[in-house]
């Protein structure tokens, strides 16, 4: 058991490492045209830059398409089983709390079988990253809905249509009070980029909702943000301490009216009423307000919801062991000639 912390992040002067040295010996077994490629390139491009030695990240996953993650990139890591990544990774900070823990899901491990360890996970505040593929389906499976498929959706498993809503991964995420919570594209990677830095940085769980396509049997999969035309048109930028705006033209704003969210074209008369993003208020009302918002109905929000800072869960571990040790240590000599001696019968 590790006795303390590192109270600062390694800096981020370099190791000496590059990209290349993140890339397994494995053959990638994803279909072609997969998003996961595009995140694992992004992931293979961020590592070496963050000043961390290589044996100290950790990848985890459960099962699925996105779950192979662990085999591609040159680190340690665990496949676990079917929704127990986080609980899996708890267990690996806890005991080794100065490793970079990642953990590795997609929409049906983490948000079916393993919704629970997710949302506990979550409200825990374990300093672990976590990176959540959404194509709506269950790809490794051969096409069945998933947690995040819409309502209606025809699959193998679904031939009429679904008829249970579906779960909103953002949404899952602010009501366990997660720390950090973020959105991005597979294919928009700049951004993806910035999103995975941000959540490298940030002490505490930090969860990543990526939106990807399944292009064998899911094809189109939040195609209205994917496009980089549609993107502009259908994506909303979320930058801290700026106006909620989008569009092509950037004259479209979201203002509030009552409780609820209202597409407006932005005036000199109502730009005042623009909502001004925030992601480090203290209560996360805007960010959940945020997160409701879907396509078509309104533009799909992309980059960070919240960021704030709490006591991570194995800082917190690590203090009570040892506060539990300063307390409880036992006094031999005391024991021995204590008020209950000991018999021992000879045999």
């Amino acid at each position: 058991m590790i006795e303390h912390l590192p109270e600062d992040r390694p800096s981020a002067a370099s190791v000496g490492l590059s990209r290349k040295d993140f890339i397994s010996d494995q053959e990638v077994r994803w279909c072609p045209g997969c998003g996961d490629y595009a995140i694992l390139a992004q992931m293979q491009k961020l590592l070496p830059t963050l000043g961390i030695p290589r044996e100290r990240f950790v990848m985890i996953s459960g099962i699925g398409c996105s779950s192979r993650f662990p085999y591609y990139v040159n680190t340690y890591g665990f496949h676990t089983i079917h929704g127990r990544a986080p609980a899996v990774a708890t267990g690996v900070k806890a005991a080794q709390p100065e490793l970079s823990v990642w953990v590795i899901t997609g929409d049906g491990d983490g948000l079916s079988i393993g919704g629970n360890h997710l949302i506990h996970s979550l409200r825990r505040n374990v300093d672990v990253k976590i990176l959540l593929f959404d194509n709506r389906i269950y790809g490794l499976t051969k096409g069945q809905y998933s947690p995040t498929s819409e309502l209606g959706k025809r699959t193998k498993s679904s031939p009429m249509g679904t008829i249970e809503p579906p779960v909103h991964p953002v949404e899952v995420a602010l009501g366990a009070e997660a720390t950090f919570v973020a959105r991005a594209v597979d294919t928009d990677m700049p951004h993806l980029g910035e999103v995975l830095l941000r959540a490298a940085r940030h002490r505490g769980t930090a969860f990543v909702h990526i939106l990807q396509n399944c292009p064998v049997f899911n094809n189109g999969a939040f195609a209205s943000v994917r496009d980089r035309a549609q993107r502009l048109e259908h994506g909303l930028y979320l930058r801290h301490g700026e106006p909620l705006v989008f569009g092509k033209h950037q004259d479209l704003g979201i203002v509030l009216e009552g409780l609820a969210p209202k597409i407006v074209t932005i005036t000199p008369d109502n730009r005042d009423r623009v909502l001004i993003h925030d992601e480090q208020a203290s209560e996360p009302t805007l960010a959940f307000l945020l997160s409701r918002m879907t396509y078509p109905e309104f533009p799909i929000p992309l980059g960070i919801f919240r960021a704030i800072q709490k006591p991570t869960y194995e800082r917190a571990l690590i203090e009570q062991v040892e506060e539990a040790r300063r307390q409880m240590a036992p006094d031999l000599t005391a024991l021995l000639s204590g008020p209950e001696p000991w018999e021992v019968d000879r045999p």
